[in-house]
């Protein structure tokens, strides 16, 4: 039974890391069920035994990338050496570069994430993002009040109250990643955007201010400044 379990495992990976590429390289939209049967060399049956749409695929995907951020966070969290404040920036850190190093895949998931027929998928998802961070939140939330870094007048809500917000500045640079023009538009604007949520973001907690740090400048410019070779193809087409 455990080499069935396995083997169902490893196969279904398989399908994902090839759906993973396509999507990066040839885009969720014009990557076809055709396309990945051909490059894996299986057929229609052996894959709808694992996915029955190509809808189901990309949640899957998206499943999959919170499921490898989980042991990040969970490690920030439960170390005993770093204070609050240093979790939550550790924590804000970790996730900005994991994002970064797959950007040419998250950019190329942009585009088909805010279509309205994918309102379903993106809810899913934040469902599951905020059931991985509301609880560690808490714990690093309750760390904070006993260190007296951290002020709050509603503890035990705010753990929902941070994710809805990480989400929401998430959605915003997600919608300036398909419409920012380097040619045209400022990265002041963006920037302003992150300190406008790093502030309201301090406050909600009672942290002293420019004690947190949602995303730095190095990682805007890797986003917003150098091209990607999505962004090319993308102009390449037009």
């Amino acid at each position: 039974m455990a080499r069935v379990i396995k083997e169902y495992t490893v196969r279904r990976n398989e399908i994902l890391d090839a759906a993973q590429h396509l999507v990066q390289t040839k885009g969720y939209e014009q990557m076809t069920i055709q396309d990945l049967l051909d490059d894996l060399q299986i057929s229609k049956g052996a894959f709808y035994h694992y996915f029955t749409s190509k809808q189901a695929l990309l949640e899957a995907l998206i499943e999959r990338m919170v499921d490898v951020v989980e042991p990040l966070v969970l490690t920030i969290v439960q170390d005993p050496d770093l204070s609050a404040l240093e979790k939550l920036r550790r924590l804000f850190a970790t996730v900005s570069r994991w994002k970064t190093a797959r950007k040419e895949f998250l950019l190329a998931l942009l585009r088909v994430w805010y279509a309205d027929d994918n309102v379903l998928i993106r809810q899913k998802t934040r469902d599951v993002s905020a059931k991985l961070l509301t609880p560690q939140l808490q714990v690093i939330i309750q760390q904070g009040l006993q260190e007296g870094t951290l002020t709050l007048v509603y503890p035990e809500q705010m753990g929902s109250v941070i994710v809805a917000l990480l989400q929401d500045l998430g959605d915003a640079m997600g919608t300036l990643c398909l419409t920012f023009d380097p040619k045209h538009h400022e990265l002041s604007h963006i920037e302003l955007t992150v300190a406008a949520y790093t502030d309201a973001l301090e406050r909600v907690l009672g942290a002293p201010s420019g004690s947190l740090q949602l995303v730095d400048m190095e990682t805007l410019r890797a986003w917003f400044v150098a091209p990607s070779e999505t962004q090319r193809r993308i102009e390449a087409a037009v």
